[in-house]
Protein backbone atom coordinates (compact mmCIF):
# COMPACT_ATOMS: atom_id res chain seq x y z
CA UNK A 1 0.00 0.00 0.00
CA UNK A 2 1.58 3.28 -0.84
CA UNK A 3 2.65 5.87 1.87
CA UNK A 4 0.85 9.38 2.41
CA UNK A 5 3.16 12.07 0.97
CA UNK A 6 3.50 14.51 3.17
CA UNK A 7 4.99 18.23 2.84
CA UNK A 8 6.60 20.30 5.69
CA UNK A 9 6.71 23.93 5.57
CA UNK A 10 7.76 25.98 8.91
CA UNK A 11 10.70 28.60 9.24
CA UNK A 12 12.25 26.46 12.33
CA UNK A 13 14.72 23.83 11.62
CA UNK A 14 14.45 22.14 14.45
CA UNK A 15 10.74 21.91 14.58
CA UNK A 16 10.94 20.60 11.08
CA UNK A 17 13.19 18.16 11.75
CA UNK A 18 11.08 17.23 14.76
CA UNK A 19 7.92 16.61 12.37
CA UNK A 20 9.86 14.92 9.80
CA UNK A 21 10.81 11.87 12.87
CA UNK A 22 7.39 11.65 13.39
CA UNK A 23 5.56 11.63 10.35
CA UNK A 24 8.30 9.03 8.74
CA UNK A 25 7.90 6.87 11.83
CA UNK A 26 4.56 6.12 11.10
CA UNK A 27 4.05 3.11 8.90
CA UNK A 28 2.10 4.56 6.55
CA UNK A 29 3.60 8.27 6.10
CA UNK A 30 6.75 9.49 4.54
CA UNK A 31 8.16 13.34 3.79
CA UNK A 32 8.93 14.03 0.85
CA UNK A 33 9.90 17.86 0.61
CA UNK A 34 10.70 20.37 3.20
CA UNK A 35 10.40 24.14 3.22
CA UNK A 36 11.45 27.40 5.30
CA UNK A 37 8.71 29.58 3.94
CA UNK A 38 5.93 30.64 2.46
CA UNK A 39 7.40 31.18 -0.97
CA UNK A 40 9.38 27.80 -0.88
CA UNK A 41 6.58 26.05 0.50
CA UNK A 42 4.54 27.08 -3.24
CA UNK A 43 6.94 24.33 -4.57
CA UNK A 44 4.76 21.56 -2.80
CA UNK A 45 3.18 20.75 -6.01
CA UNK A 46 6.04 19.46 -7.68
CA UNK A 47 6.48 16.71 -4.94
CA UNK A 48 3.09 15.55 -5.39
CA UNK A 49 2.42 15.42 -1.61
CA UNK A 50 -1.52 14.18 -0.36
CA UNK A 51 -0.80 16.51 2.79
CA UNK A 52 1.12 19.81 2.72
CA UNK A 53 1.53 21.08 6.41
CA UNK A 54 2.07 24.49 6.98
CA UNK A 55 2.98 26.64 9.75
CA UNK A 56 1.13 30.18 9.58
CA UNK A 57 4.17 32.57 11.10
CA UNK A 58 6.88 32.05 9.00
CA UNK A 59 8.80 35.24 6.89
CA UNK A 60 7.77 36.96 4.37
CA UNK A 61 4.73 34.97 3.07
CA UNK A 62 2.78 33.48 6.08
CA UNK A 63 0.85 30.17 5.87
CA UNK A 64 -2.50 32.08 5.58
CA UNK A 65 -1.40 33.14 2.30
CA UNK A 66 0.42 30.13 0.83
CA UNK A 67 -2.72 27.88 1.44
CA UNK A 68 -4.58 30.45 -0.84
CA UNK A 69 -2.19 30.56 -3.26
CA UNK A 70 -1.55 27.13 -3.42
CA UNK A 71 -5.39 25.96 -3.34
CA UNK A 72 -5.99 28.60 -6.05
CA UNK A 73 -3.69 27.12 -8.54
CA UNK A 74 -4.00 23.52 -7.28
CA UNK A 75 -7.72 22.91 -5.72
CA UNK A 76 -7.38 19.22 -4.77
CA UNK A 77 -4.54 19.53 -2.72
CA UNK A 78 -5.15 18.62 0.70
CA UNK A 79 -3.85 21.43 3.39
CA UNK A 80 -3.42 21.21 6.91
CA UNK A 81 -2.19 24.46 9.55
CA UNK A 82 0.33 23.93 12.02
CA UNK A 83 0.09 26.62 14.51
CA UNK A 84 0.57 28.36 18.04
CA UNK A 85 -2.08 30.66 17.52
CA UNK A 86 -5.46 29.69 19.51
CA UNK A 87 -7.13 32.51 18.72
CA UNK A 88 -10.55 32.24 16.69
CA UNK A 89 -9.85 34.49 14.07
CA UNK A 90 -6.86 32.73 12.79
CA UNK A 91 -8.93 29.83 12.23
CA UNK A 92 -11.72 31.59 10.54
CA UNK A 93 -8.73 33.15 8.42
CA UNK A 94 -7.73 29.34 7.67
CA UNK A 95 -11.08 27.95 7.22
CA UNK A 96 -11.50 30.87 4.34
CA UNK A 97 -8.21 30.50 2.28
CA UNK A 98 -9.53 26.51 2.15
CA UNK A 99 -7.32 24.63 4.36
CA UNK A 100 -8.84 21.27 5.48
CA UNK A 101 -7.50 21.14 9.03
CA UNK A 102 -6.06 23.47 11.95
CA UNK A 103 -4.09 21.97 14.27
CA UNK A 104 -2.11 23.52 17.32
CA UNK A 105 1.50 23.05 18.59
CA UNK A 106 0.96 22.48 21.81
CA UNK A 107 -1.12 19.48 21.06
CA UNK A 108 -0.27 15.88 21.19
CA UNK A 109 1.62 14.27 18.60
CA UNK A 110 -1.33 11.84 18.26
CA UNK A 111 -3.30 14.60 17.59
CA UNK A 112 -0.97 15.69 14.26
CA UNK A 113 -1.21 12.27 12.97
CA UNK A 114 -4.59 11.96 13.32
CA UNK A 115 -5.75 14.70 11.63
CA UNK A 116 -3.09 14.29 8.90
CA UNK A 117 -4.99 11.05 8.30
CA UNK A 118 -8.40 12.67 8.16
CA UNK A 119 -7.41 14.85 5.76
CA UNK A 120 -5.44 13.02 3.34
CA UNK A 121 -9.03 11.54 3.06
CA UNK A 122 -11.13 14.26 2.03
CA UNK A 123 -12.07 15.51 5.78
CA UNK A 124 -11.78 18.13 7.63
CA UNK A 125 -9.94 18.47 11.03
CA UNK A 126 -10.37 20.78 13.82
CA UNK A 127 -8.14 20.57 17.35
CA UNK A 128 -9.95 19.46 19.69
CA UNK A 129 -8.60 22.19 22.28
CA UNK A 130 -10.71 24.82 19.86
CA UNK A 131 -13.79 23.02 19.85
CA UNK A 132 -15.33 26.09 22.41
CA UNK A 133 -14.39 28.76 19.98
CA UNK A 134 -15.57 27.16 16.72
CA UNK A 135 -19.06 28.82 17.17
CA UNK A 136 -17.59 32.13 17.74
CA UNK A 137 -15.33 31.58 14.57
CA UNK A 138 -18.27 31.14 12.61
CA UNK A 139 -20.98 33.85 13.63
CA UNK A 140 -17.72 35.92 13.73
CA UNK A 141 -18.56 38.27 16.43
CA UNK A 142 -19.18 41.93 16.27
CA UNK A 143 -16.56 43.31 18.87
CA UNK A 144 -17.08 47.27 18.02
CA UNK A 145 -13.67 48.46 16.70
CA UNK A 146 -13.71 51.10 14.14
CA UNK A 147 -12.29 50.70 10.85
CA UNK A 148 -13.06 53.95 9.42
CA UNK A 149 -10.56 55.33 11.68
CA UNK A 150 -7.16 56.77 9.69
CA UNK A 151 -4.09 55.00 10.35
CA UNK A 152 -0.49 55.95 8.99
CA UNK A 153 1.08 53.96 6.14
CA UNK A 154 3.75 52.88 9.01
CA UNK A 155 0.85 52.13 11.51
CA UNK A 156 -0.59 49.97 8.90
CA UNK A 157 2.42 48.11 8.32
CA UNK A 158 3.39 47.27 11.97
CA UNK A 159 -0.41 46.56 13.08
CA UNK A 160 -0.67 43.65 9.62
CA UNK A 161 2.62 42.55 10.69
CA UNK A 162 1.68 42.02 13.86
CA UNK A 163 -1.66 40.40 12.94
CA UNK A 164 0.30 38.20 10.65
CA UNK A 165 2.38 36.47 14.18
CA UNK A 166 5.50 38.53 13.92
CA UNK A 167 7.06 39.97 16.77
CA UNK A 168 8.31 43.97 17.44
CA UNK A 169 12.14 42.53 16.64
CA UNK A 170 11.02 40.61 13.29
CA UNK A 171 8.73 43.72 12.94
CA UNK A 172 11.63 46.03 13.51
CA UNK A 173 13.92 44.27 10.85
CA UNK A 174 11.15 43.94 7.82
CA UNK A 175 10.73 47.39 8.80
CA UNK A 176 13.98 48.59 9.42
CA UNK A 177 13.06 50.79 11.96
CA UNK A 178 14.14 50.25 16.12
CA UNK A 179 11.81 47.95 17.93
CA UNK A 180 11.03 51.17 20.46
CA UNK A 181 9.94 52.81 16.60
CA UNK A 182 7.64 50.04 16.14
CA UNK A 183 5.90 49.47 19.88
CA UNK A 184 5.39 53.48 19.37
CA UNK A 185 3.44 53.00 16.23
CA UNK A 186 1.93 49.49 17.78
CA UNK A 187 0.80 52.13 20.90
CA UNK A 188 -0.48 54.94 19.07
CA UNK A 189 -2.17 52.52 16.10
CA UNK A 190 -4.33 50.55 19.17
CA UNK A 191 -5.04 53.95 20.76
CA UNK A 192 -6.60 55.82 17.69
CA UNK A 193 -8.64 52.22 16.97
CA UNK A 194 -9.36 52.32 20.75
CA UNK A 195 -8.50 48.59 21.10
CA UNK A 196 -6.26 46.26 23.33
CA UNK A 197 -3.84 43.37 22.76
CA UNK A 198 -2.62 41.41 20.07
CA UNK A 199 -5.97 39.21 20.03
CA UNK A 200 -8.02 42.69 19.30
CA UNK A 201 -5.46 43.79 16.49
CA UNK A 202 -5.86 40.50 14.88
CA UNK A 203 -9.32 40.62 15.12
CA UNK A 204 -9.40 44.09 13.42
CA UNK A 205 -6.88 42.70 10.43
CA UNK A 206 -9.74 40.27 9.43
CA UNK A 207 -12.16 43.13 8.92
CA UNK A 208 -9.59 44.78 7.13
CA UNK A 209 -9.01 41.96 4.53
CA UNK A 210 -5.32 41.56 5.62
CA UNK A 211 -5.56 38.38 6.72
Amino acid sequence: MPKLRIFLADDHGVVRAGLKALVNSEPDMEVVGEAGSGEDALQAPACKPDVVILDISMPGMNGVQAAALLLQAHPALRVLVLSVHEEPVYLRSVLSAGAAGYVLKRSAAETLVLAIRTVAVGGVYLDPALAGRIVETVVGKADGMQPTVELSERETDVLRLIAHGYSNKEIANQLNLSVKTVETYKSRAMQKLGIEGRVAIVQYATRRGWL
